[in-house]
């Protein structure tokens, strides 16, 4: 069975976010912005989440507010039709 959508998003945002410490400190609805997630590390962090969840994110889901945090992150997902798998 799938881990659910917001800890996928954790494990890839571990891996592709360049957030520097304190990760697991973070809220689901922590500000990723402010916690240290550079425009540069934006993009690979999107690049990342499209292959692990084999999705492309459309124009207008490509915004700053989308990759604010795990909480928008997920939302952003769950609207291109990834599904959440109860915990």
């Amino acid at each position: 069975m799938s881990a659910p959508l917001k800890v996928r998003v954790r494990a890839v945002l571990k891996t592709a976010g360049s957030l520097q410490g304190g990760f697991d400190a973070l809220e689901d609805s922590s500000d990723l912005h402010a916690a240290g997630l550079t425009s540069h590390a934006t993009v690979s962090l999107m690049l990342a989440l499209e292959e692990a969840f084999d999705v492309e994110f459309p124009d207008r889901l490509l915004r700053r507010k989308t990759f604010s945090s795990i909480d928008a992150i997920a939302d952003a997902l769950a609207e291109i039709g990834v599904r959440d798998v109860a915990a």
